[in-house]
């Protein structure tokens, strides 16, 4: 059996629209996108990759921007080795397709059909089988697939398609993948990483997304480096990308919001997306904008979100004759009148408003932005 070491990646959706972020930061992300396509290739050099596969969605739609096209067809026509593209969901082959329109480099192959294909690689002693979405969605391509298997031949396949579900996006079990034969499947479609994956002799993954774009993206984003022979697998996640994603929850509680805040943040946190979640009880609400202004510049970009809520004293002036205590004692029956904790948080939201009218402070309200 031959060896062969191989770069895997999928999921890069170029041209992404970015749109939780300001015009020019998502322009910004954008180019940073572009560059994760030279990466890959310096990657690929790096680690003396003989082959690289690319699972689909590698761009976010069926167009690119010009700067998009001249920097993936300068990156691809770099590297000294095949790659193979199967184009997913997203970046489906068609006539108008970046992938039909743009002249790409002799070491490039792009799959065109949605039936598996194979490319013979004599010079590495492999085949290499896939396919392409031709629409946004696709049928079971590995069902029933069971090619002879040659002597001393790696049966390598790049394709785009769901593990285990019963989806619209070339759905895969595990018995199509045991009963298939291939040495490795490179895979494609989930953003996040399955590490090392068996059926029967068959080894597969999905290296994810390798940058992320949104917190449904969150952590640290990687390609795989994939090494095959006599029958082993191993892989070896990369780390490509420039930012990360991270979801942070913040109990206050009686803190100081800022303290409780800086005492969860771990590094230098300067290129991350961040969103940070305040919960607990207080006397008060957060000051957000106060919070925003000492600590926005310590990120690429920051989300604040308030889901603090008051403590139960904060209503012990209901009923007094005051507007306070009548303002607060009609809260508190909207709130015993609640149905779900839904219809309760907007009664204390509104609470947290009153008040600070009450009091001639600013006014708080939630932050989604």
């Amino acid at each position: 059996m031959s060896k062969m070491k191989i770069l895997h990646a999928a999921d890069l959706h170029l041209d992404s629209p970015f749109e939780g972020l300001p015009a020019a930061k998502a322009a910004q992300r954008r180019q940073e996108q572009r560059e994760l396509l030279k990466k890959i290739a310096h990657t690929a050099e790096a680690e003396r990759a003989e082959l690289v596969l690319l699972s689909g969605d590698l761009l976010d739609s069926d167009s690119a921007y010009m700067e998009t096209a001249e920097d993936l067809l300068k990156a691809l026509g770099g590297m000294s080795v095949p790659v193979f593209i199967s184009p997913g969901n997203h970046d489906f082959y068609s006539r108008r397709s970046p992938y039909a329109k743009l002249g790409f480099p002799d070491n490039v192959h792009i799959f065109m059909k949605n039936e598996l294909e194979c490319v013979e690689l004599p010079e590495l002693n492999a085949r290499v089988w896939g396919a392409a979405f031709t629409d946004k969605y696709c049928p079971a391509l590995l069902s029933g697939f069971s090619p002879a298997k040659r002597e001393g031949i790696l049966d390598i396949m790049c394709i785009h398609g769901e593990v285990g579900k019963n989806s619209q996006y070339n759905p895969i079990s595990t018995q199509d993948i045991a009963a298939s034969g291939m040495d490795y499947i490179a895979l494609g479609h989930i953003h996040a990483a399955s590490g090392l994956q068996k059926a029967g002799n068959s080894y597969y993954a999905w290296p994810g997304c390798p940058e992320g774009r949104g917190f449904d993206e969150c952590g640290e984003k990687s390609v795989y480096i994939v090494t095959l022979s006599d029958g082993e697998c191993s892989i070896k996640p990369i780390c490509i990308a420039q930012r990360r994603y991270e979801v942070i929850s913040v109990e206050l509680d009686g803190n100081d919001p800022l303290a409780a805040i800086e005492d969860r943040l771990r590094g230098d946190t300067h290129s991350d997306v961040y969103r940070i979640i305040l919960r607990g009880e207080t006397d008060d609400a957060p000051d957000i904008n106060t919070l925003r202004r000492a600590l926005e510049n310590r990120f690429y970009s920051l989300q604040l979100r308030d889901e603090t809520v008051l403590r139960r004293d904060i209503w012990e002036r209901a009923g007094e004759d005051s507007l306070r205590g009548q303002f607060l004692q009609r809260l508190i029956d909207a709130y015993d009148r609640a149905k779900n904790d839904s219809e309760r948080e907007l009664v204390v939201q509104a609470a947290r408003w009153g008040l600070a009218a009450l009091d001639k402070r600013e006014e708080v309200v939630r932050h989604d932005d």
